[in-house]
């Protein structure tokens, strides 16, 4: 959210899309999206991720559970830089979207263990960013902790908590650190 929050596309919109959040029946409509009756239930026709992130930036969250059989579709679509909705018969759609994706695995690895596709892979790592787990970056700690709080928080905590967010090994990573907050200042407003 940030990248696109500072970069030139900030105007254009922002749309995320969980691959692993919806069924692999459903990812194909969410991404190119359909046109009225192109398949039962198909009742309008609906505007995909792709299309609408047109302008922006498009965040594909948890890629590489993503359907093998999806992948040569994305892939084409991002190198063509066009699609067509399911159902449609008429002239492709162009779009301009940077497209950003994470993953919870090694895609790399991912790859040689035929999981998911060479091609998109390398049409998708222009750049490459490895973001430790928390408990290898507790330098963030102070930075995560006033991010997600409404003012700057981390200076005014109790040398206690500050020890106890560093001690901690964060298991749940940024969510888990996001929720202790949440918790603490829930327990502070009683």
């Amino acid at each position: 959210k940030t990248i696109h929050q500072l970069s030139p596309r900030a105007g254009g919109p922002f749309v995320v899309f969980d691959c692993a959040a919806v069924s692999d029946s459903l990812i194909e409509s969410e991404l190119f999206g359909h046109e009225k009756g192109a398949f039962t239930g198909a009742v309008s026709q609906r505007i995909g991720c792709l299309e609408r992130a047109h302008g922006g930036t498009l965040f594909l969250d948890e890629i590489d559970d993503l359907a093998l059989d999806l992948q040569p579709k994305l892939l084409r679509a991002l190198e063509d830089r066009e699609f067509r909705r399911l159902g449609a018969s008429a002239a492709s759609i162009r779009f301009d979207t940077r497209v950003v994706v994470a993953s919870k695995k090694d895609l790399w690895a991912e790859c040689k263990a035929g999981r998911f596709r060479e091609d998109l892979y390398f049409r998708l790592s222009v750049f490459t960013v490895t973001l430790p787990a928390l408990r290898d970056r507790k330098e963030d700690i102070p930075l995560l902790v006033d991010a997600f709080a409404p003012s700057p928080v981390w200076a005014r905590l109790p040398k206690e908590v500050r020890d106890q967010f560093q001690g901690h090994s964060w298991p749940g990573n940024v969510r888990e650190l996001r929720n202790a907050l949440e918790r603490a200042q829930h327990l502070a407003d009683m």
